[in-house]
């Protein structure tokens, strides 16, 4: 559902010139799956999310989301995702249950359809507590349920989610987890980016490792023991990095 080809991004920066974010990243996610994207900061992840999102837009290659290209149709590409950002993009003067109605109408629905689609978030995302507290009140684990609610209120068959549970207690970290379990167990194609080693080696079909812009490797985590003889995925990511643990113990 989502494919990916040669895809790069360059910047021009006052200081350092032209940078590449994003240099030549190819590969796929399908249906029914949880694919990984994990990377060091300034590895390109966020960026490589955002071409995908149509929030930017390609300086090279190609990406196609269930059969609409990124350049081409852009706005055919944002009507089979939800994505989901760092900053969540929450008015923080509404309600839950209002944000949801406003993105929910914003994507098409409305009367009965949409308040349905309301309940149904509300309590995927164990809400009911906080559904009608202005989001300016809410803490931080709530605002995040509130924004992959908002991600989701379109029932896309497309997820991007950029660092879902950064910044999480367990507890809540965990109903996120649950959630994009629930997500894949309905079918949904996600794109999942984190900097969470236990978290990504749980939920992760497949993981991509990028670094300076460039995917390193893809595979599942029983391919990625194999191709770097490391057992747990931090010690596979360093060694990826050019970081050797092994004196430690702990790879």
């Amino acid at each position: 559902m989502i494919q990916v080809q040669h895809l790069s991004k360059a910047f021009t920066d006052p200081k350092r010139g032209a940078v590449r974010a994003v240099d030549g990243v190819s590969f796929e996610v399908r249906k029914g799956e949880i694919f990984g994207l994990l990377g060091p900061n300034g590895a390109g992840k966020t960026t490589t999310l955002r071409l995908l999102a149509t929030v930017m837009t390609p300086t090279a290659g190609t990406a196609v989301l269930n059969g609409h290209d990124v350049v081409r149709s852009p706005g055919e590409v944002r009507r089979q995702i939800g994505f989901l950002s760092g900053d969540m993009g929450l008015y923080h003067r509404l309600t839950p249950r209002e944000i949801l109605a406003f993105f929910g109408q914003l994507n098409g629905l409305d009367g009965a359809a949409l308040k349905s689609r309301i309940a149904e978030m509300v309590a995927l995302l164990d809400m009911r507590s906080f559904a009608d507290t202005k989001v300016d009140q809410l803490s931080t684990g709530m605002r995040q349920r509130v924004a992959i609610a908002r991600t989701l209120i379109h029932d896309p068959p497309i997820l991007i989610l950029d660092e879902p549970a950064a910044g999480l207690d367990v507890p809540t970290a965990r109903v996120i987890e649950e959630f994009i379990l629930e997500a894949r167990r309905a079918g949904k194609c996600i794109l999942l980016s984190t900097h969470v080693m236990e978290e990504a080696e749980f939920l992760c079909d497949r993981i991509a490792v990028i670094h300076q812009g460039r995917i390193r490797i893809t595979g599942t985590m029983e391919e990625l023991r194999a191709a770097t003889g490391k057992q747990r995925l931090r010690g596979i990511f360093l060694a990826l990095l050019g970081i050797d643990v092994d004196t430690a113990g702990r790879s």
